[in-house]
């Protein structure tokens, strides 16, 4: 009842009476009730206890299987394993033999590849060590020129440097002048003293006029050429450090050059050569003189012309040579005509004696060639017959007599050679016979 929550005192004295019986049967089936929860609950315990008995069985059996599905494993994997073992150790055994038969074949072929390209590196590498002993060589030989070339190029900066002080003194620059003009000159064909005359004197109204040069011309005309080495300020131009010295100095250059002109016009040279045209020849032996003082006056050309004088260096100069000296090989041409034709005529002349006499042997030749011809016959005819007999009458020949043979042509005179081919040669001449 307690169980129930009911307190028995209040149904004892709080209810009616006829609720006793009521709960008397309440109270049995209360304890029916509590008999049968009771069981349950010892069934339940019960179950409880044998599924643990089952768990621990359980867990007991399985840990047994594991344990012989391990031992039977284990020994399984173990016979196996050898099993494997033995069989990967003869597979290897067939594979290694393979393997090095495999290999030692790969190695002949591998070899056969790699012997020509062996071969073709030892060749490479022969030739490489040759070519490093010519590039050692070479390498020698150039160290050496370079030195002996340093050496010549210190050698050229001090002549150059002793020429370039020489060039500083006055004489030295003309008499350098006159041995260019003379070499151009020369290189031209113009013979001294026979085309031209250096350092020729004159006597004018004033002053002894003294050109470096004439140059004679055909139909006796003079050419008066001077010399003017103007090279003190282009020196200094070319030594200068900077840009603003050597603009100073091929300045003054300049001036120079057009001093050196008017300086020339005012001696009048072809007012003292009657033969000399109306200018005179200024050459400046160096075509990079003129150029210079050209690049800062470029009308140094037009006044030299209006003062009478032409401006020449080496190049300009020379071509001036070779015309004149073409109008002498001209000349020269015109006065041998005559006696080229005073040679052809006597030459005619002797041609025509020697025909004559050609022909007279070409006709005694004719003659000659008959009566040959005539004996040849006779003998044929009345002395060769007979001979020819002994052979047949049983004298032994030690040698055959040989056919005669006639002449058949007949010399021609010279004047019908002539008039058959006008452009043959006289005969006479060799390697042409005399008989047609």
């Amino acid at each position: 009842m307690q169980t129930l929550g009911i307190n028995p005192q209040l149904l004892v004295y709080g209810l009616p009476a006829f609720g006793v019986g009521l709960l008397a049967g309440a109270l049995l089936v209360w304890l029916i009730v509590r008999n049968k929860t009771r069981r349950l609950q010892e069934t339940v315990k019960h179950q409880e206890t044998l599924q643990s008995e089952r768990n621990q069985a359980f867990e007991l059996a399985n840990a047994r299987l594991t344990q012989a599905f391990s031992d039977l494993s284990s020994k399984s994997l173990q016979v196996n394993s050898e099993h494997f073992l033995q069989l990967a150790e003869q597979r290897l055994g067939l594979q290694n033999e393979r393997a090095k038969r495999d290999l030692g074949e790969r190695e002949k072929a591998v070899e056969n590849l790699v012997k020509p390209i062996r071969d073709a590196l030892d060749g490479a590498k022969k030739q490489i060590e040759e070519l490093e002993k010519a590039r050692s060589e070479a390498y020698g030989s150039i160290r050496t020129q370079l030195e002996a070339m340093q050496l010549n190029q210190q050698n050229l900066q001090q002549e150059t440097k002793n020429l370039v002080n020489a060039l500083r003194r006055p004489e030295v620059r003309g008499r350098w002048g006159e041995i260019t003009l003379r070499r151009l000159v020369e290189l031209a064909g113009m013979v001294e003293h026979c085309d031209f005359q250096e350092q020729v004197h004159t006597v004018g109204d004033t002053q002894n006029i003294r050109p470096d040069m004439i140059v004679r011309m055909p139909d006796r005309r003079e050419l008066v050429v001077d010399v003017k080495t103007p090279l003190d300020a282009y020196l200094e131009a070319v030594e200068a450090s900077n840009d603003t010295e050597r603009k100073i100095g091929l300045e003054r250059h300049a001036k120079n050059v057009r001093s050196h002109i008017r300086m020339l016009a005012s001696k009048n040279y072809w007012s003292q050569f009657d033969a000399s045209p109306e200018f005179v020849i200024l050459f400046i032996p160096g075509d990079q003189f003129l150029s210079a003082a050209l690049n800062e006056q470029p009308d140094l050309i037009e006044f030299a012309l209006s003062k009478q004088i032409i401006l020449a260096t080496p190049t300009s100069f020379v071509a001036l040579l070779k015309a004149v000296a073409y109008g002498w090989r001209q000349m020269a041409m015109a006065e041998n005509a005559k006696e080229i034709r005073t040679l052809a005529e006597d030459l005619y002349g002797r041609l025509g004696t020697f025909v004559g006499h050609m022909n007279r042997m070409g006709r005694q030749l004719a003659g000659s060639v008959e009566t040959y011809n005539k004996a040849v016959g006779s003998l044929e005819r009345n002395v060769l017959p007979g001979a020819r007999k002994f052979v047949e009458l049983g004298v032994h020949e030690k040698k055959e007599l040989e056919r005669l043979q006639s002449l058949d042509p007949v010399p021609r005179t010279m004047l019908e050679t002539i008039d058959d081919d006008p452009d043959a040669e006289l005969p006479g001449q060799p390697d042409e016979p005399i008989l047609q």
